[in-house]
Order: C-alpha cells, then structure tokens, then sequence
C-alpha cells in the first residue's frame, strides 16, 4: 500500500465538499459564479466538442418560478442564484459521451464553488420537467436541461456523509 499523500486543495475540496440546501440570505459575488462556469468549461468532453451551456438565474420571481417545477423549491428560492446547465445538440456527436461530460463539467463547478467558500446543490429532480424549464427561459430546442445548480451562502456546513469502503467497488480486479 501506498503512502497517503497530503491532502492538497483539489483533494481537499472533494473530501469536504457536502450538497448544501440552505441558504442565507446574501447574494452571491458575480465574479464567484463566472470563475466556477470556467471551471466547469474545463472539463473534459469527447473531441473537445463543450457541449455544456448555462443560464445564470439571479430573478426572485423567475427562481420562484422555477421551484415550483420541483419537490425541492425552498433550495431554489432560497438560492442567491441558479445556474441552468443544457446540453447544446448542435454541438454534441455522442449523447453518452457529452452526458458524461456535462456531469464532469458540473462536478468542477461544484468543487469551484466549495473552494471559493460558498454552498452549492445539483439538482436533478427536476429534469421530469425539463421542457416547463426550457419554455420558461425561452431556449431554443437544441438545448436539453441537464441540472439546476443552485449555489448561495451556506447557512451552515453541519451535513455529514459517508462513502462505501472502496474495496466494496471494485467489482474486478487481475
């Protein structure tokens, strides 16, 4: 067995970055949301094809709008802001593929996030109504909703979690 390594900021932020679902009620800086869409454009995809695209949400009544196409509305309307992250099909060549892709791209900019100090939620769920999301922000029909990312001051970082021993997750090994 190895040695472990110390933990450095990219780890850090993986062990500890926790969904956070409560907010305070602050805004969030502009400056936080365009270097988290950064990272996030740096996530891998198959050719280089990015097919991720965002809507950044900051309107009350529009995020209100918004939760109520979801179980999870208090998180939306408590948010500082939303991001909306599509999948563009002008640009993608394998769905699977540029899928997988957007979910790297969301995973970095929940990492960015936790890294800049601020909490942050993909919300999947509500993807039943993915089309409701799509007409509400007037989008063209190339784009396919992935995640709503709602992102805020943490009102407080008590969430726990666990993971499965790795040894459980490796269903193979020679």
């Amino acid at each position: 067995m190895s040695q472990e390594k110390p933990q450095t900021n990219v780890m850090t932020a993986i062990y500890e970055r926790r969904s956070i679902r409560h907010f305070l009620e602050s805004p969030v800086d502009r400056k936080a949301v365009q270097e988290a869409l950064r990272a996030a454009s740096w996530a891998p995809s198959g050719l280089n094809n990015q097919p991720w695209r965002f809507s950044i949400i900051w309107d009350k009544e529009l995020k209100d709008r918004l939760a109520g196409l979801t179980r999870y509305s208090k998180t939306l309307q408590g948010a500082g802001v939303l991001i909306a992250v599509f999948l563009d099909r002008d640009s993608s060549y394998d769905y699977v593929k540029d899928c997988q892709a957007i979910g790297a791209a969301i995973q970095n900019m929940l990492l960015s996030f936790e890294h800049q100090g601020l909490g942050a939620v993909w919300i999947g769920e509500i993807l039943k109504n993915k089309e409701k999301v799509a007409a509400m922000l007037d989008l063209p029909e190339r784009l396919e909703l992935m995640a709503i990312v709602a992102v805020g001051e943490p009102a407080h970082r008590e969430q726990t979690s666990h993971r499965r021993p790795v040894e459980e997750l490796i269903i193979f090994e020679k």
